[in-house]
């Protein structure tokens, strides 16, 4: 049996509700940013888009944000630009007091976060975005912040398997998708 990791491995423990995904311009979000997305966050947006993962009693225990405000809504979900400030402000006033991590605040990109207010970014150093490693900031830890040697999409895998040793959130009986249009009662996007 063939071991699959990234989007396809996500698409197995988590079936995309039908009307999922979003239709994100990524020639203007590079310009916005000022860098590339990695391809399984481009996946994930086509596939899922924004909105949360939970369980049927805790609906919104993990959030993935878009590159941009994502539409005309009074109650659209903001793009990551806050939470990136929020990380990147988090950084500069507790960071320091991390010995074995040494980075530049403005490396950090926020993709996602829990209703915990745990937030995950990439650290974007490395000019090649295949090359992020998700950057973990978990308020309720003994750390600040953690490196977690992989992608977005495997580092969502491993939460929906349990397969982080530093960082578990509670994922069962059955993790779901809600498309953030769908929580908040608005028709499904087009396809």
């Amino acid at each position: 049996m063939e071991d699959l990791t990234g989007i396809e491995a996500l698409r197995q423990l988590l079936p995309p509700p039908p009307g999922a995904g979003e239709k994100i311009d990524w020639q203007a979000a590079e310009a916005r940013w000022g860098t590339a997305f990695p391809r399984d966050y481009m996946a994930y947006m086509a596939v899922y888009g924004v909105g949360d993962i939970g369980t049927e009693e805790d609906p919104d225990q993990v959030g993935v944000l878009s590159p941009f405000p994502t539409g005309g809504y009074e109650f659209s979900p903001q793009d990551f630009e806050d939470e990136t400030g929020n990380a990147r402000l988090t950084w500069e006033e507790e960071g320091p007091d991390q010995d074995d991590l040494d980075l530049d605040p403005e490396h950090i990109l926020a993709w996602g976060g829990s209703n915990n207010a745990d937030m995950f970014c990439w650290l974007t150093s490395d000019p090649d975005p295949e090359k992020w490693p998700v950057l973990l900031f978990a308020r309720h830890g003994s750390v600040t912040c953690e490196v977690v040697p992989c992608g977005m999409a495997e580092f969502l895998r491993r939460l929906l398997t349990n397969e982080h040793a530093s960082y578990k959130i509670d994922l069962t009986p059955a993790p779901r998708f809600v498309h953030w249009r769908t929580e908040r009662g608005f028709p499904a996007p087009a396809q």
